[in-house]
């Protein structure tokens, strides 16, 4: 009887109304349990990785580096500060600046090394290390745009090199290189009594599951609230009228 009345002229509209948001809050309750098991597999990834011994450059270069995002790494190189780039919109306190980005050659190939933030209005040459350097941080990947909005960044189309980029872009990167560059980057460790630039930087990293789960059921019983209070909801004005 109520299914019937459910489907009724007088409550049709209204029920496809209930329906459409019930499902919505389905569709939002497994929208956030996908994100929880993203985030699990993010700390899976991040804790596995820190767990795996220190990974030598020198003497390994896997071909699955892009797996190994968050391992310690370590290198002795020579910088080639002719090619280096930097990442604009980087801040070191309320100061804004850049991050240098210089590759580092070994072995015949390279690795780009985030050396961290420098002032906006400072000399990248300034900053030079000539002759061996070991750098020991951990393996990045790099982004081709923000996860929110923006654009990628594009080559100069006369073939010239692009100095400022707004993303860590590897592969666009790579493309100005007249050698090759690993697909991943190296972050140095930080020196949290280092203030001279480059100041290197690690991101912070919340490892928990945050909210997730409690939202999913949070628009689950939203759901249910809909879908089977809302046939009593019809009994009780039905019963008053």
């Amino acid at each position: 009887m109520i299914f019937l009345k459910m489907l009724s002229r007088k409550w049709l509209f209204t029920t496809l109304l209930v329906l459409a948001g019930a499902a919505l809050c389905v569709r939002l309750g497994i929208w956030q349990l996908d994100r929880l098991a993203q985030r699990r597999a993010f700390n899976v990834q991040v804790e596995t990785m820190r767990a795996a011994p220190e990974l030598d450059l020198n003497q390994q270069t896997p071909n699955n580096i892009t797996d190994m995002e968050w391992r310690a790494a370590t290198v002795t190189g020579e910088y080639d500060f002719e090619h280096q780039i930097a990442l604009r919109n980087q801040y070191y306190g309320s100061e804004y600046g850049y991050h240098l980005v210089t590759p580092l050659l070994f072995n015949g190939t390279a690795v780009l090394v985030d050396r961290g933030w420098i002032p906006a209005d400072a000399d990248w040459r300034s900053f030079d290390e000539p002759g061996p350097v070991t750098v020991t941080g951990q393996i990045r990947l790099g982004s081709g745009k923000p996860a929110l909005g923006g654009v990628a960044d594009a080559l100069p189309e006369d073939g010239s090199k692009l100095e400022i980029w707004n993303n860590f872009d590897l592969a666009r990167i790579a493309a100005q290189y007249p050698y090759p560059i690993l697909k991943a980057y190296l972050q140095p460790n930080v020196d949290p009594a280092d203030a001279t630039p480059p100041i290197p930087s690690q991101p912070e990293l919340d490892l928990t599951e945050g909210s997730h789960l409690g939202y999913a059921w949070q628009w689950f019983i939203f759901a249910s609230i809909l879908f089977f209070g809302y046939p009593f909801f019809i009994k009780k004005q039905e019963e008053n009228t």
